[in-house]
């Protein structure tokens, strides 16, 4: 039996010119989710968790951080509501987050991101968390 390979790819030589290939249309709600997993992958933020419409929710540095977002073009400006793992300094941790978050969805979608507004929502009093992690 032999396998056969559906794949079209031109070689690179013969893509064409890139404005006549179409377009890439990205929703708001990818780049949320992507600048929510790429502030979670920081040692000292994390997200809520649990509860009901926010009542018994708590800190979870686990949890992926609510990020809202507004993308006019290829720009856009972000909303991210924060856990911070206590005895962190905020400034470090939200310096950390606001860099990262710039730079990996830039770099993941080509969205130019223009502004981040923080806002810490939560300490978290859990694991300790040192300063190490922020580096």
């Amino acid at each position: 039996m032999t396998a056969t390979d559906n794949t079209l790819v031109a070689p690179p030589g013969e893509r064409g010119d890139p404005r006549r290939r179409g377009r890439l249309v990205l929703d708001k709600q990818v780049v949320e989710k992507i600048a929510g997993q790429v502030a979670s992958e920081i040692g000292a933020a994390g997200g809520r968790s649990g509860g009901f419409l926010g009542i018994g929710a708590h800190s979870d540095l686990s949890a992926r951080p609510k990020v809202d977002v507004e993308l006019a073009g290829r720009t856009a400006t972000l909303e991210i509501a924060i856990a911070v793992a206590y005895p962190v300094s905020l400034r470090q941790a939200t310096d950390r987050v606001r860099e990262q978050v710039t730079r990996r969805v830039h770099a993941l979608t080509g969205v130019e991101v223009t502004r981040v507004d923080i806002t810490v929502v939560a300490l978290h009093t859990g694991d300790t968390t040192n300063s190490e992690e922020l580096k």
